[in-house]
């Protein structure tokens, strides 16, 4: 009988966990007039490309934070959403 646990390196948790932070403060600042693009852009892009890795690291079983990833990302794609919607109604042609 072996102890797997023993044996199993450590889940490699930090790239969900930066999904979660980084599209919580995406969300945060994309309702935040002139600073918020600023900050949002970067932040959601940030959130849905750390939220991709940690799902695919989830899927190999290297990691045990799906749900960190898929809200981080998630809130990551709605946070540049928003700032699209913005842009595009505030966006002068002429």
């Amino acid at each position: 009988m072996t102890d797997d646990h023993l044996t199993r390196p450590p889940y490699r948790n930090g790239v969900g966990s930066a999904a979660l932070i980084a599209g919580i403060a995406a969300a945060l600042f994309a309702f935040v007039p002139f600073v918020g693009d600023i900050v949002t852009i970067p932040a959601g892009v940030v959130a849905v490309v750390c939220g991709w890795i940690g799902l695919e690291r989830v899927d190999k079983g290297t990691a045990s934070n799906q749900r960190d990833a898929v809200i981080g990302g998630g809130l990551g794609v709605a946070a540049l959403f928003v700032v699209f919607i913005v842009f595009a109604a505030t966006y002068d042609s002429t």
